[in-house]
This record gives structure tokens, sequence and C-alpha cells, in this order.
């Protein structure tokens, strides 16, 4: 029995090593530089790069901007991307977590920007019913990250 636990332990950790090794791959660096998009429900002669929503104009030279139509006729695809791409602490799991990510706020102002051209206005939800419990307090940490990864 105990070596069957060895062997899945040894396993593991070969496949986290390899993991790791992949994670420093050229190819992941890049990922950290690819685009954000959004398909908005538009025309893309509609929308300009130099007359984007306020929220992705604070950005202004930082970022690029890409507008095409999207496939199937489904409106116009925005895609957003750094310029340069944020240092690799800043792309940390720490700093995602604590909300310092700063792709996590290019993320927030797309998805801002999508709602202000089909909608007008941000709709923002309510905050969750919940009380001050160790459950709650779970509740209230995965709703405050979604908002900045775009997912819950």
């Amino acid at each position: 029995m105990y070596a069957k636990k060895s062997l899945w332990v040894a396993a593991g950790l070969a496949g986290a090593a390899v993991a790791v090794r992949m994670a420093r791959t050229p190819g992941a660096a890049s990922s950290a530089h690819r685009w954000l998009a959004v398909t908005v429900n538009c025309e893309p002669e509609d929308l300009r790069p130099d007359k984007l929503p306020s929220p992705l104009q604070e950005y202004g030279e930082r970022i690029e901007t890409r507008i095409s139509a999207a496939p199937a006729d489904r409106g116009t695809e925005l895609a957003v991307r750094f310029r340069q791409p944020p240092p690799e602490l800043a792309r940390s799991v720490p700093a995602r977590l604590a909300g310092q990510d700063p792709r996590q706020d290019l993320r927030r102002a797309l998805r801002e920007s999508k709602a202000l051209l089909e909608a007008g206005e941000v709709l923002v939800p309510d905050e969750p019913t919940t009380h001050d419990t160790p459950g709650g307090k779970v509740i209230g940490l995965f709703s405050r990250r979604a908002s900045g990864e775009g997912v819950l």
C-alpha cells in the first residue's frame, strides 16, 4: 500500500515539474500579451478607436485597439491589449487575488465599455445579501474577485 502512495506522490511531483516548466516557456509569457475581446451589438463602422467609451479612453496610448466584424453578422468584436505587457510580478497569483493585476482593470473597462455602447449605462448588480458568517465572507470574496476576472 505504501508503494502505491509513493508512486502517486512521485507522479504528482513530476506533473507539477512539467507544469512549472511549461509556465516558464516563451509561449506562456506571450499569453500575458493576448487580446481581451467582447462582442458588442453594433455595426463595425459605429465604433472607432479614437471614439471609445470613457473606461477605455482612460488608458490612452497604453492600449492597442482592434475593431472588426464579429463572426456570423453578430455585431462588432472590440479587442484591446496593453502595448507593453505588465511585469510578471503584477500578473502573479497573489497580485490577482489581491485585485492588483492591471489586466483585471482592463477587463473591467472593456466590459463597462460594452455596457455603455449597448445600454447607455453600466448596470451594477446589487450587493449579495449575505450575513457576516464564514460562508457569507467566502461569497463576498468570490463576488469581489468576479468583477476583476470576469468570472465567478
